[in-house]
C-alpha cells in the first residue's frame, strides 16, 4: 500500500497525526509528545484495573488520581496541538480517537464521581482499548534505527509497568519483582506456570501484556533489522563515494598528463580566433591600386 494509502487508513481508524502540507512546527511538536503520550498511555492501562480491581481505598484513590491526570495530559495535547497546527478541522476529523479517549475519560470520572459505576467501568474499558489503539499508533513512529534507544526504553517502561499492574491485581503476587517477572513470562508468551492470574482484573491485564508483548518483540525485531539494513547501506554509500572521488582523479591525472605531453592537443581543440581586421593590425589598409598615368590625349 502507498504511503497515501496508508496516511488515509491512518486517519479512518482516528490516529492521522497532523494533515499533510502542514505546519512544520506542528510535525515537530507531533514528534516530541510522541514518547510522552506512550509513557501516559502506559500509566492509564492499570490505572483503569486499579479502581476496578483493588479493594483498598488508598489505591482506588491514587486510580482515581491518575485517572484525573490522563484526561488532562490527553486535553492538553489535544489543545496545544490544534494550535500549532493550520487546518484544525481536518486535524480533529483525522484524530477523532483522541477525541473520544477524553469524552470517555470524562465519563468515568463522572460516574465514579456521582456513583454511576456500570457507567464509570464501561467507560473505562472503551478507554483502555482506545489507548491501546493510540499506542501502537505512536509505535510506528519509533520504526527507524535513530529510535532503537526509545524502543529499549519503551520495553522497559513496559514490563515495569506490567508488573506494577499485577502486583496490585494478583493476589498471589506478593512483591513487585514478582509482578515483573509475571509480566515478563506473560509478554513474551512463556508461560512457565509458576505465577498465574487467578482475578478477572488481572487476566484482562494479562491479555493487555499478550498484546503489548506482540507489539514490543515485533518492533524490536523490525528496529533492529533497520539497523542492520542501515548500516549495509551507509557502508555501500562510503564504498561508491569513494570509487567516484578515484574515478575524478584518474581522469583528472589522465587529462594533465595529454596536456603535458602534446602541449598542441589542447590549442588545436579550441576553435581559431577570427583574424583581426586591417586596422587592428598597426597598419592602414593597402589604397586601391591608382588608375594608370596618363589619360587619353
Amino acid at each position: 500500500m502507498s504511503r497515501q494509502g496508508l496516511s488515509w487508513m491512518a486517519g479512518l481508524a482516528g490516529v492521522g497525526g497532523v494533515p499533510a502540507h502542514d505546519n512544520p512546527r506542528a510535525y515537530l511538536w507531533e514528534r516530541r509528545l510522541h514518547p510522552v503520550m506512550i509513557v501516559v498511555a502506559l500509566i492509564a492501562l492499570p490505572a483503569a484495573f486499579i479502581d476496578d480491581g483493588s479493594a483498598d481505598p488508598l489505591l482506588r484513590t491514587v486510580g482515581h488520581a491518575v485517572d484525573l491526570f490522563i484526561l488532562l495530559a490527553f486535553v492538553l495535547e489535544l489543545g496545544w496541538m490544534l494550535h500549532v497546527v493550520r487546518q484544525r478541522r481536518r486535524y480533529l476529523m483525522r484524530n477523532w480517537l483522541d477525541v473520544l479517549i477524553i469524552a470517555a475519560a470524562a465519563v468515568s470520572l463522572a460516574g465514579v464521581e456521582s456513583g454511576w459505576l456500570v457507567l464509570a467501568r464501561f467507560a473505562r474499558v472503551a478507554v483502555v482499548g482506545m489507548m491501546l489503539v493510540r499506542i501502537l499508533r505512536s509505535l510506528r513512529t519509533l520504526y527507524s534505527p535513530d529510535a532503537l534507544p526509545l524502543v529499549f526504553a519503551f520495553a522497559i517502561v513496559s514490563v515495569l509497568v506490567g508488573g506494577a499492574g499485577f502486583y496490585v491485581l494478583e493476589p498471589t503476587v506478593s512483591t513487585f519483582g514478582d509482578g515483573v517477572w509475571l509480566a515478563f513470562a506473560t509478554g513474551t508468551t512463556v508461560g512457565y506456570g509458576d505465577f498465574v492470574p487467578t482475578t478477572t482484573a488481572a487476566r484482562l491485564w494479562a491479555g493487555v501484556m499478550v498484546l503489548l508483548g506482540f507489539a514490543m518483540l515485533s518492533l524490536l525485531t523490525a528496529t533492529l533489522v533497520t539497523v542492520i539494513v542501515g548500516q549495509d547501506e551507509a557502508r555501500l554509500r562510503r564504498e561508491m563515494h569513494n570509487d567516484i572521488r578515484m574515478l575524478r582523479d584518474e581522469v583528472r591525472a589522465l587529462r594533465d598528463q595529454m596536456q603535458s605531453s602534446s602541449p598542441g592537443v589542447s590549442s588545436s581543440i579550441v576553435p581559431p580566433a577570427e583574424a583581426p581586421p586591417a586596422a587592428a593590425r598597426g597598419g592602414q589598409a593597402a589604397s586601391p591600386a591608382a588608375p594608370p598615368a596618363g589619360g587619353a590625349g
